[in-house]
């Protein structure tokens, strides 16, 4: 995850939280391992900024973006004022974050599925075999995204960017090592990749809502299965 670069002086920068950790969240010690002497380890700011996110992800689906303040979200980690905008200048640079993290969960490139056959790097780049309990979690994000990114223009943007296009742009990368190698037979690996993702996002989450069936009343991982044969086999080379 990468760090927002700091923008001029944090508001609260000038006065510390009295009860928190000014710098860091310490370092749980395993159970049963003894505590050394001195101050806890400190994590370091790429493994600080990551805890906020994932805290301030919580705080937004239990909350929505608006009602959440920066001061939420600091009182939830535990941790100052000024660390908070020191990692992360604003919410906005918070939520785009949390995209850069989602996106993971959605597609998992780059990747080495050169050795694979098509269908199942396909399958492995969707991340189409999760556990239901992993798939409902990151649906959750995808609504959180969808609705706060349709309120709040800037959001809609930032997850276009990070999100949408960041993600398209991976996957056409791929595509074309595909076709170089002959695997693959495209006229456009961008419009590929898009085309790609409306199957395969479209069909992540079925229309009727909670407690439909896929068609033929396939469960997730089968509808999702048969979606990438019916595609790979449009662009085997003939």
């Amino acid at each position: 995850m990468s760090i927002p670069k700091k923008h001029g002086n944090s508001p609260g920068s000038a006065k510390r939280d009295g009860n928190r950790d000014d710098e860091a969240f310490p370092v749980p010690h395993p159970e049963g391992a003894r505590r050394g002497r001195g101050r806890p380890k400190l994590m370091s700011d790429e493994q600080q900024a990551a805890a906020i996110v994932r805290q301030a992800r919580d705080l937004f689906l239990q909350k929505g973006y608006a009602r959440t303040a920066m001061e939420d979200i600091a009182t939830r980690c535990r941790i100052s004022k000024s660390t908070l905008y020191r990692l992360f200048p604003n919410k906005t640079e918070i939520f785009g974050a949390i995209v850069d993290d989602h996106r993971h969960s959605m597609l998992a490139l780059p990747g080495d599925y050169d050795d694979l056959p098509l269908e199942e790097a396909i399958g492995r780049i969707f991340l189409i075999d999760i556990d239901e309990v992993a798939h409902r979690k990151r649906m959750e994000v995808v609504r959180l995204v969808m609705v706060e990114g349709y309120q709040f223009p800037e959001l809609h943007t930032l997850l276009r960017e990070r999100g949408g296009d960041t993600s398209r742009a991976m996957l056409s990368e791929w595509l074309e090592a595909q076709g170089r190698r002959g695997r693959i037979d495209i006229e456009c690996a961008d419009t590929t990749a898009k085309m790609l993702m409306d199957i395969m996002f479209g069909a992540l989450m079925p229309k009727g809502g909670k407690g439909s069936k896929w068609p033929g009343g396939d469960d997730r991982r089968t509808h999702l299965r048969r979606s990438i044969r019916i595609f790979v086999n449009g662009i085997r080379p003939r």
